[in-house]
């Protein structure tokens, strides 16, 4: 039965490819369209070498299939994980959502070939796991960097808050100290732009709060989440800020502790199955496998 559908959906991936291919020659229009960025600028080069090469294919196949998904709910729902991934300078939603469905017709294609060029005889539903792989693969990308840069960030957040409050108590304002630092940091810092972030739309015109909460939402962090609420609360009350980010540090490098000792609970729990399953066999084998072997066989001698 499996077999007698392959060679159906085999035609239907290719009408459906070839679909795309004359749609994308007679909608380059808005095509083009899609690719305003709202900065005005043109996207960075990607750190992922597969999504380089998969922007040319997504503005020339499915960009324009990419900008009809209209439901402001999933848009605002990429949009949020761009930002939060430090995706907004190399994507765009439209072309977050143009390779996913560039991944998720490419990926079953692949398979397809290969099950006929090798004669492996795939099931059907296994052409539709590979549309889902492709079509997950920009959200697994995003993922990952969203846990790199909180990760990097979690571990500068303590050293860059007692920086802050020595600038601070050495006569800077608040603002003064954010940029003595991000002068002073790494270029490669994830959390040093995001301070220059804040330092850049304080200067377009935005409040102070106003700037530390578009930090709060860029990083997604709880520890950053905790240090905006203190600062803002801080100007309220008039509360020294210096203190406040002493406190703030110690506090962070506290649970930074209590996360590390989780965390060493945790490997050890997991180091058990491999322990029982591979290590203690193994042991056993060893020293036991000569004792029965001369029982089994020596014993009536």
């Amino acid at each position: 039965m499996g077999s007698d559908l392959l060679p159906m959906v085999l035609i239907l991936v290719t009408g459906v490819s070839v679909y795309f291919f004359v749609s994308s020659l007679l909608a380059k229009d808005e095509g083009m369209q899609a690719l305003s960025w709202a900065s005005g600028n043109a996207p960075e080069k990607s750190k992922s070498k597969l999504i380089e090469i998969s922007r040319s294919l997504v503005h020339q196949f499915t960009i324009h299939y990419a900008v009809r998904f209209k439901d402001p709910r999933w848009r605002k729902k990429i949009e949020h994980k761009l930002i939060t991934s430090g995706l907004t300078a190399e994507l765009n939603v439209d072309e977050f959502i143009g390779l996913k469905l560039l991944w998720g017709v490419v990926l079953p294609i692949i398979a397809l070939v290969l099950n006929f060029a090798l004669q492996l005889n795939y099931p059907v539903p296994v052409f539709l796991f590979f549309a889902l792989i492709g079509w997950g693969m920009p959200d697994s990308h995003a993922k990952k960097m969203r846990s790199d840069r909180q990760s990097s960030m979690i571990t500068e957040l303590p050293f860059f808050v007692d920086l802050m409050a020595l600038a601070v108590e050495a006569g800077k304002d608040f603002q003064g100290a954010i940029q003595a630092i991000v002068e002073k940091a790494n270029a490669d810092s994830v959390l040093a732009g995001e301070f220059n972030q804040v330092l850049r739309d304080i200067t377009l015109g935005s409040s102070r709060a106003e700037a530390l909460r578009g930090l709060d939402n860029r990083c997604d962090v709880p520890e950053i989440k905790s240090l905006v609420n203190v600062v803002i609360d801080s100007d309220a009350t008039g509360v020294s800020i210096a203190r406040v980010l002493k406190d703030q540090s110690a506090q962070m490098r506290l649970e930074r502790f209590v996360r590390a000792e989780k965390e060493g609970a945790k490997a050890s729990q997991k180091i058990l199955i491999p322990l029982v399953v591979f290590i203690l066999p193994a042991v056993f084998i060893m020293v036991f496998a000569p004792v029965a072997l001369q029982f089994i066989y020596g014993g009536g001698q």
